[in-house]
């Protein structure tokens, strides 16, 4: 693989999700935290309607708009459809001539740390997680296992990841999640000058990370409604082992309901409040290690 030759920092994919937006004003305030002699670096503000109006989307959401099919759709014309095509051949046709970092901030009100989402396993992406991993106590790696057809955004690049941070409200700044966030932008920046001036870098040869492998939704009635909240022992214990039979909701009336899995897992974006319109309570993974 050559060099790296542009990083695009996308923040404001979701309009709440104040972090990356705020952080995003800095560099662009202070261009010269993010330059590097051997790459370009630039802020993409995805969604600026949404941020305008201080909502996750306008019509839909843009981070489940990139899928193929759906970019190829002239059917699909909602405001974030329009904005994923015009996001997307901007960006693809870029990476047609160049290798292309894209970097896609996201916040959560689950307590995910500093979470590097990678949709692939593009030997460049493994050894940046594990260069993270191994310097930075805060961050976790998590692979969603991809479909041959991601509707991200990060998904533009095969050198494209997600960084969720948290846990922090929607539509509120943080300051300790936003300094460690700058830092952790520093850090893959470095990485990625280092690497373009193949400098010797320490190489981790293991990765530790979790596997997606489902959802599970609240307790509802037939009609659809909740009759459950997330057990008190399970709020904030994102990435901790989940026993069968320990609890995991806790119902109206006050009934504990327990995990019915038949193997240990690790749950994430616990009560993630985005996710109650997608039906979604957390989502479980399994704790793997890989040789890079």
């Amino acid at each position: 693989m050559g060099n790296i030759n542009s990083v695009v920092i996308a923040t404001g994919t979701h309009g709440n999700e104040f972090t990356g937006i705020y952080l995003g004003k800095k560099f662009e305030q202070f261009p010269q935290l993010i330059q590097h002699p051997s790459f370009d670096t630039r802020i993409l503000l995805s969604n600026p309607k949404a941020f305008a109006a201080a909502r996750r989307y306008i019509d839909k959401d843009l981070n489940r708009c990139f899928a193929a099919a759906d970019l190829q759709n002239p059917q699909l014309a909602s405001y974030e459809d329009i904005l994923a095509k015009n996001i997307y051949y901007l960006l693809a046709e870029e990476s047609k001539n160049q290798q292309q970092v894209i970097i896609d901030l996201h916040s959560s009100t689950a307590n995910m740390q500093l979470t590097i989402i990678l949709g692939s396993q593009h030997p460049f992406i493994l050894q940046l997680a594990a260069h993270l991993s191994a310097i930075n106590p805060d961050v976790r790696i998590c692979y969603s296992q991809p479909t041959r057809d991601s509707n991200f955004l990060c998904s533009i690049s095969e050198l494209g990841f997600a960084i969720e941070v948290g846990p922090v409200a929607q539509g509120v700044l943080n300051a300790e999640l936003f300094q460690k966030t700058e830092a952790l932008i520093y850090q893959v920046l470095d990485y990625i000058e280092s690497y373009n001036q193949g400098l010797s870098q320490q190489q981790n040869t293991t990765l530790t990370y979790y596997q997606y492998t489902g959802v599970i939704d609240y307790p509802r009635t037939e009609a659809g409604e909740i009759i459950g909240m997330i057990h008190p022992q399970l709020q904030f214990q994102d990435y901790q082992q989940l026993n069968p039979g320990e609890p995991i909701f806790l119902t109206l009336e006050g009934s504990a309901i327990s995990y019915q899995g038949t193997s240990t897992v690790y749950p994430i974006f616990i009560n993630e409040a985005a996710y109650y319109e997608k039906g979604i309570a957390m989502c479980l993974t399994e704790k793997k290690t890989i040789q890079i």
